[in-house]
């Protein structure tokens, strides 16, 4: 489905009725329906309180961290999804924790079709998954954000397997402490599409596993060639600390089967 469209705040239905909301997956008070799992620490220990709820924002901080030392980690929403419009709202705060990557400055991101918590190694760095990387600028050069990278993944781009682990979209820099919109469309294994201000910055189809880019993780849970149609969301701690203020979902399943309603649904709550 080669359809691009970008995304307004809203509710829509379809001619027969059937009305969808957007689905608040961060309740702005705590974090409950969402699981933890930093490197190096069971599912669900929440290392120095890395992440947690200040200021009604979702925020990822590293006062308790000595230096970073890799301690990659995800907080993950605790329902699958497969057709929906994820919606991000965030900011990046503050400096970077000490020894954390150099690439990793104002970086973040939000894993898509991920595996679930609970099957991540131990010392597994990043779960198997799709990732809308979020970045932020210096302040001075150029720097794009919801680019894609791919920790044991694939996806398809003009008929041709990507097996780059990191593309650029063709969005602006966001330099700063400004808030900024991130709206993602998933259709299945069929379509993602990255929209930002109303423009999709990056498209691409058939997610799927492969590659490298992961380490510590289960062989039996790395299925390569495998095509990802659902998965887990989750957000990134990268050793910049971040802020989300909203991180909400439309989920398009009830018109999933149905072609002329799913276009409806979409040109309601999307303007071209």
């Amino acid at each position: 489905m080669a359809v691009c469209i970008a995304l307004v705040s809203c509710q829509g239905s379809n001619d027969q009725g059937t009305t969808t909301e957007w689905i608040q997956l961060f309740n702005g008070k705590d974090l409950e329906g969402w699981t933890v799992k930093i490197r190096n620490y069971p599912v669900a220990e929440n290392f120095g309180n890395t992440f947690r709820v200040e200021d009604g924002y979702l925020t990822v901080g590293y006062e308790a961290y000595d230096t970073f030392n890799e301690q990659f980690g995800h907080i993950f929403y605790n329902e699958k999804f497969s057709w929906y419009i994820l919606g991000l709202e965030y900011r990046f705060i503050g400096d970077q924790v000490n020894e954390g990557p150099d690439w990793a400055f104002r970086n973040s991101g939000a894993m898509l079709h991920g595996q679930a918590p609970e099957t991540m190694g131990l010392h597994q760095d990043f779960p198997i998954s799709i990732e809308v990387q979020l970045l932020g600028g210096n302040g001075q050069d150029e720097r794009s954000t919801a680019n894609l990278c791919t920790p044991g993944t694939h996806v398809v781009m003009d008929s041709t397997l990507i097996t780059d682990h990191c593309i650029n979209s063709r969005s602006k820099t966001y330099h700063g402490d400004q808030w900024v919109r991130v709206d993602i469309i998933v259709l299945g294994d069929s379509l993602i599409q990255h929209v930002i201000e109303g423009e999709t910055v990056l498209a691409y189809t058939r997610p799927q596993i492969g590659g490298e880019h992961v380490s510590g993780h289960d062989p039996a849970v790395k299925k390569d060639g495998t095509l990802l149609s659902e998965g887990y969301i989750s957000l990134q701690s990268e050793s910049h600390p971040i802020q989300f203020r909203k991180v909400e979902l439309l989920d398009l399943t009830p018109v999933k089967d149905d072609p002329a309603n799913l276009k409806t649904m979409l040109e309601k709550v999307v303007k071209r």
